[in-house]
């Protein structure tokens, strides 16, 4: 089966959607923007033995290739609308491809996803996504913000991924699913960036996602013991400590951190319900130009790993 066949199949199976005036087949895609409303674009590559392995399932492989993009739109409040997909493949596998798809494609239709174009070759396997989203232009959440005295907020728990991936064959079903089929908080991001100063989606650990809502003087503290574990991290990992790593330190979570004003925070049970899925506080912002994790009696617990560094050994 050749380049095009491949292409093909692929058409064959992506959606369809009156926003999309030209699709899959063309030298480019044509696509036709609500009126009114600013694009939103993200873009992310998915590389062997970095973000998955040999073993993973394809499907699985697919649909974290299109959750790890929606969560980069989810942490601006964006609506997802179109992909575009770049594969290199080193063989012509359709077995393979059609379990990518199943995953990928799975994930674009239940979040309104229409793929309308891309690239395929051939080499050494990678997967590189083009997300593109709108958002009214007043409602769109940055990085950028943050006020002493916000709260420091996240949605569901933290840690399952970096268990797994730490935990190997030992890892329980349930931690293997957060690292393999994370799901990116969109309507969490939508109710949050209009209330939040600043957001950002926690794909690279907690403390590392952090560090980039700070500016300027801005510090911060993180009240360790108010970290939200799931039923599951904590069965499998019975010391306290071994679990602030995880969660402080771990990334792939892809759950949302904002820093929302005392006002708004106290409204978190009901914008939980809304957004169906847990908020927590976890600390608060304040103008000492660093950042402090807490224990439970208010010592500075300094050991913590930062967080995922592509370029870090």
């Amino acid at each position: 089966m050749g380049e095009f066949d491949l292409i093909e199949r692929i058409r064959r199976r992506a959606g369809a959607s009156d926003s999309v005036v030209l699709g899959i087949g063309d030298d480019a895609a044509v696509i036709r923007p609500t009126p009114g409303m600013a694009l939103v674009a993200t873009t992310d590559a998915l590389v062997l033995d970095r973000h998955f392995t040999a073993d993973w399932a394809p499907a699985d492989i697919g649909h974290l290739a299109m959750h790890a993009n929606l969560s980069d739109l989810a942490a601006m409040g964006a609506n997802p609308r179109w992909a575009l997909l770049a594969l290199t493949l080193p063989k012509d596998d359709p077995g393979w491809l059609d379990g990518f798809l199943d995953g990928f494609l799975g994930a674009a239709e239940a979040t309104g996803v229409v793929l309308v174009g891309g690239n395929i070759s051939s080499g050494p396997l990678n997967i590189a996504v083009e997300l593109l989203g709108e958002a009214a232009p007043e409602k769109i959440a940055t990085r950028r913000g943050a006020q002493p005295g916000d709260r420091l907020v996240v949605t569901g728990t933290l840690g399952d991924a970096a268990a797994a991936l730490d935990l190997g064959r030992d890892a329980p079903e349930a931690l293997i699913a957060r690292l393999h089929r994370p799901q990116a908080r969109l309507q969490a991001g939508r109710i949050l960036a209009t209330r939040a100063h600043a957001l950002i989606d926690i794909s690279d650990g907690l403390l590392a996602d952090l560090g980039h809502l700070l500016h300027d003087d801005l510090g911060a503290e993180v009240r360790l013991d108010d970290l939200p574990a799931s039923n599951a991290l904590q069965a499998a990992v019975a010391e306290p400590m071994q679990r602030r790593r995880y969660q402080a330190g771990g990334g792939n979570d892809y759950e949302l951190l904002a820093a929302l004003p005392p006002e708004a925070a106290r409204e978190l049970d009901r914008l939980a319900v809304s957004a169906g899925v847990a908020m927590t506080e976890i600390g608060h912002f304040n103008d000492s130009g660093r950042v402090r994790c807490l224990d439970a009696d208010g010592d500075e617990l300094a050991d913590l790993a930062p967080g995922w560094d592509h370029f870090s050994p």
